[in-house]
């Protein structure tokens, strides 16, 4: 018999893992995190929280908290002297936030403990079984947990993606990379400190109490990850790629790491689910990889809440891939463009990135898309043919009446929201999975608002309303919490 029994079981306490479990507890979903390693981790290769994950963490009341833990950066550098600024996007928080990626760990665990889940460490999972009622795992202490749902969150090398035997399809987009924690006696003039040339790239940014990360690649030195790593070889490619070497010092941490490219064909098979780098991984440029794996969370929570409740309609825990993993691809492409033009090496392919470097320059337009591109501010999903036009599409933190004052504190609530002109009742018959809220201005009367902060529909037919509240938030008659 299973020794332990819970709703869902996570695998996996990275951030992606961390916010997931803190919306299912919260939501009422017992959850269960299974956490290979016995302490945290204070080994941070994410830097960079982009505006559309600040907006999740917004909603989820700690968004706050962790700015105060780092730093703003208003314009990105991607490669040489082009930057792409972000104060200029449409959003609550029009910047970069510098911060090392234990902090957003910290506050997602403090979060989701808080909230109910239950965190088991030293717990390596050793096998998976499923049925059509639940998932089972063994751990390798000889424990057994079952559990309704499962969802791996367990990184590149994840163990449960490999139980499933889903193949990693994808290339190493760098080899040899490596990491330095250092003191600096220079003080980089950039917050995100990034350059590239002929002999490799090399990227700088500060974990905030003294200490620095160095990411470097030498293109004279590719050895195995098992190599020995000499501050001297990480001091020596930073001065020929940054002009100096900052007067590095006194390493606390030196390692060595390829960077992979790949992406899993499925995100879902049966009850388990796969998020974060055990979906997808990607390069390091643009810092796009942690918060990807953040709002993979935030798109699968609701949806697995809906389910253990039992109102979830058919087909919901479906889209979970349908939108994610194009995600996913796209972030793929991203990412590797800039990592590819940051390596640029021959002639031809520098002049490449001084031609794109001066048409984002130059035109606004692209520049705003890259900006939108790069922070995930621009993300939407697809729509049904013949939809609103804003199905799909990410609702910026609009100002509504009443206590809350903003939609995403009123998203805070994990249901969905509807926008209305004014007081109604028409979503009292889901008003435990809906909230109804009155914007100050909206474009359409009617705006349903899906948990993640998506448009579910949109329009000005009251019939239609209906039938959309049908469609994604179940038949009225489904009480949640009945655990179907």
């Amino acid at each position: 018999m299973p020794s332990t029994s819970t709703d869902v079981l996570i695998v996996g306490a990275g951030p992606a893992g961390l916010l997931l479990a803190g919306d299912l507890a919260a939501a009422g979903v017992r959850t269960t995190i299974l956490e290979r390693r016995d302490t945290e981790s204070n080994l941070s290769r994410a830097f960079a929280v982009h505006a559309r994950t600040l907006e999740v963490l917004d909603a989820r009341g700690v968004a706050d908290e962790l700015i105060g833990m780092g730093q703003k950066l208003s314009a990105l550098q991607l490669f040489g002297r082009t930057e792409v600024h972000l104060d200029q996007l449409p959003a609550r928080f029009p910047y970069l936030l510098v911060t090392a990626q234990y902090n957003v760990e910290h506050v997602l665990l403090r979060r989701a403990v808080a909230a109910g889940a239950q965190l088991v460490r030293g717990a390596e999972v050793v096998a998976l079984r499923q049925d059509a009622d639940g998932v089972e795992v063994d751990v390798r202490s000889g424990e057994t947990y079952r559990s309704r749902y499962l969802v791996g969150t367990d990184g590149v090398q994840s163990t449960i993606r490999q139980a499933l035997g889903l193949p990693f399809p994808g290339r190493s987009a760098v080899r040899s990379m490596m990491l330095a924690d250092v003191r600096l006696t220079e003080q980089p003039a950039a917050l995100l400190a990034v350059n590239g040339n002929a002999n490799g790239f090399v990227f700088i940014a500060p974990f905030g109490d003294g200490w620095y990360r160095v990411m470097a690649w030498n293109k004279h030195n590719q050895v195995p990850d098992s190599a020995p790593v000499d501050l001297a070889e990480v001091a020596a490619v930073t001065k020929q790629t940054h002009g100096t070497d900052y007067g590095m010092h006194d390493p606390r941490f030196l390692s060595r790491f390829h960077s992979d490219e790949r992406q899993v064909p499925h995100y879902r098979i049966g009850r388990v689910f796969l998020a974060g780098d055990a979906a997808h991984v990607h390069s390091p440029a643009g810092g796009q990889g942690m918060n990807t794996g953040l709002q993979d969370a935030a798109n699968l929570s609701w949806k697995l809440a809906a389910a253990v409740h039992g109102w979830a309609p058919d087909g919901l825990l479906d889209t979970y891939e349908s939108e994610r993993h194009p995600v996913g691809r796209a972030v793929l492409r991203t990412s590797g463009l800039l990592l590819r033009l940051a390596r640029s090496t021959t002639v031809p392919q520098r002049l490449l990135r001084r031609a794109l470097g001066t048409v984002i320059g130059l035109v606004p337009a692209i520049r705003n898309q890259v900006a939108q591109t790069v922070s995930a501010i621009g993300v939407h999903y697809a729509a049904a043919r013949g939809a609103d036009r804003l199905v799909g599409h990410r609702v910026p933190d609009l100002a509504v009446t009443g206590s809350d004052r903003r939609l995403y504190r009123t998203l805070g609530e994990g249901k969905f929201v509807l926008l209305t002109p004014g007081d109604s009742d028409v979503a009292a018959e889901w008003a435990d999975r809906v909230v109804t809220a009155v914007p100050v201005r909206a474009p359409r009367p009617y705006i349903l608002v899906r948990p993640d902060g998506y448009v579910a529909w949109a329009g000005i037919d009251a019939r239609g309303l209906t039938a959309a509240l049908e469609s994604w938030c179940g038949t009225a008659s489904q009480l949640s919490g009945a655990h179907s």
